[in-house]
């Protein structure tokens, strides 16, 4: 089915959503980023997540920004969180407050070092060892709803596919309940992992994260970073256009409608987006997946 023949009227059929912001760093970027949560509440997700920097360099923000979307929204946040340049009592009391806080999901994350991706991960000495480690400490001080992260295309420290699995499984074993998927450009990629995840005894729900690309240059580096591959077609479709940007918003609504009705017509029927706090491309979308605003759920206090 192309993703434009999707009726206009379309029933939600049974699709759920997610949304992922990140922190902001100044006045501004606070500003787009309620602007985005505003945006997206109507649709009714599952839960929306806050991003941790490289070595937990937005903590504070990332906090603040939570117990905000707590405050004055009627959405359940998930918050990110890392273990790594941290001790368990930093990291344990960063939990604790959550939890007093009224937070009841956690993304658990390894996280990568204050020096960037790819630089050598160092376990603090007094800390959690990985991200396994990091679930079973959150299981032991309360009962959140934890989701990890997986790799349809492995993760790029990963010698193999079988240690990524193992890995993936002592994050369940230890206590996770969903897992995100790094993002991916080529479905058929998603299916052979989640092929492989059933196949070593996985059975959580392993959920599609999917990545707008209205910025190509930036999910290159992306890409080159965690290990994602870019197909030649998709550079393809942008080529030309990096002085263009509302070109660039119409393929990135395309590309992204593609795949994402791609994996519905497949049978998926989760999503993860990684919004980079832009909405409306989103909301677009979700509209395509059938998903329409639930004003009465949407939950905004006067003040957003």
């Amino acid at each position: 089915m192309s993703a434009l023949s999707l009726p206009a009227a379309a029933p939600r059929r049974g699709v759920r959503v997610s949304f992922e912001f990140f922190p902001p760093k100044t006045d501004q970027m606070e500003e787009k980023l309620w602007t985005c949560v505003e945006r997206l509440a109507p649709l009714d997700p599952s839960f929306v997540s806050v991003t941790y920097g490289a070595g937990g360099t937005t903590r504070e923000r990332t906090h603040a920004t939570v117990q905000r979307i707590l405050n004055e929204t009627g959405l359940k946040p998930a918050a990110h969180l890392t273990c790594i340049d941290a001790s368990r009592e930093e990291v344990d009391s960063v939990v604790r407050d959550y939890w007093a806080a009224g937070v009841r999901h956690i993304v658990a994350l390894r996280g990568d070092p204050s020096e960037g991706v790819g630089a050598a991960y160092r376990p603090h000495p007094e800390g959690y060892a990985n991200a396994a480690d990091l679930v079973r400490g959150i299981r032991a001080i309360g009962d959140f709803e934890i989701s990890v992260s997986a790799y349809p295309e492995k993760h790029p420290e990963s010698p193999n596919f079988a240690m990524d699995l193992d890995m993936l499984k002592a994050k369940i074993d230890g206590g996770a309940t969903r897992a995100i998927t790094q993002f991916f450009f080529v479905n058929d990629y998603y299916f052979r992992y989640l092929d492989m995840v059933r196949a070593n005894g996985i059975e959580v729900p392993v959920v599609p994260g999917i990545l707008p690309v209205l910025n190509f240059r930036q999910v290159t580096n992306f890409a080159s970073r965690c290990g994602a591959h870019i197909p030649p077609w998709l550079a393809e479709r942008f080529d030309g256009l990096d002085d263009d940007p509302g070109t660039r918003r119409l393929i990135a609504a395309a590309v992204a409608a593609e795949q994402v009705t791609e994996l519905m017509e497949r049978g998926i029927r989760e999503f993860h987006f990684y919004t980079m706090n832009h909405a409306n491309l989103v909301f677009a979308i979700c509209h395509l997946l059938g998903v329409r605003p639930v004003q009465e759920k949407a939950g905004f206090a006067a003040a957003v």
